[in-house]
């Protein structure tokens, strides 16, 4: 099967395009579900220590 490449950039440009908005579509579904806000607040304090504070 031969492509003309401008058929290949196209279909690339578009798929990737669609592709990416899918993706971004559902990441923001995911977190933004009320189910994971006590999982991403524990996960955003978990770092947090008595320690984290300014050296001085």
């Amino acid at each position: 099967m031969s492509f003309a490449h401008d058929t290949l950039v196209w279909f690339s440009k578009s798929f990737g395009l669609f592709y990416l908005i899918g993706l971004s579509v559902a990441v923001m579904i995911y977190a933004c579900r009320p189910s994971k806000k006590q999982e991403f607040d524990a996960a955003a304090n978990s770092i947090l220590t008595g320690e984290d504070k300014p050296w001085r």
